[in-house]
């Protein structure tokens, strides 16, 4: 089956990159002892705000996914972890209007410390299947259903 006809079977997907960039981020989900999520509302000022969404962000240069989220989590919510203490569980790949999101997710039921708001964020420990109660950016919905089923 040629593309043409297989694009016609399966309609959809994120437009060509064109001039917009890939930009590489990293996603969390923490998973405490009850089996509830972090989830972090974006604070005024930011793009998306008042989305909520797992912690993470951009991978720096140089930086694995691992890595940047060890950075992240430190940075964002004052908690240490391990890259050892993160295994990877899916990925997202959404096509805004300005760029391209290609964001592994992974998951952490391992940290210290107790994870505080360091950047004007509201945080919220939340139950899989309560995901769906909570808006979110585009890229975070498809992940929704399958944390719910994977955690």
């Amino acid at each position: 089956m040629n593309a043409t006809a297989f694009e016609h079977e399966c309609p959809g997907g994120p437009p060509p990159l064109g001039d917009r960039p890939l930009v590489l981020v990293a996603a969390v989900a923490l998973v405490d002892p009850d089996g509830r999520v972090l989830i972090a509302q974006r604070p005024e000022g930011k793009s998306m705000a008042g989305l909520w969404e797992f912690p993470g962000g951009k991978v720096d240069p140089g930086e694995t996914p691992e890595q940047a989220l060890v950075r992240e989590l430190h940075e964002e919510l004052g908690i240490e972890t391990a890259t050892s203490c993160l295994a990877p569980i899916a990925f997202a790949s959404h096509g805004y209007e300005k760029f391209h999101l290609l964001m592994p997710v992974f998951a952490c039921r391992k940290w210290t410390g107790v994870p505080q708001p360091r950047e004007g964020q509201a945080l919220k420990w939340v139950l899989p299947g309560e995901f769906v109660r909570y808006p979110m950016p585009p890229a975070d919905v498809p992940l929704v259903a399958l944390l719910r089923d994977l955690l």
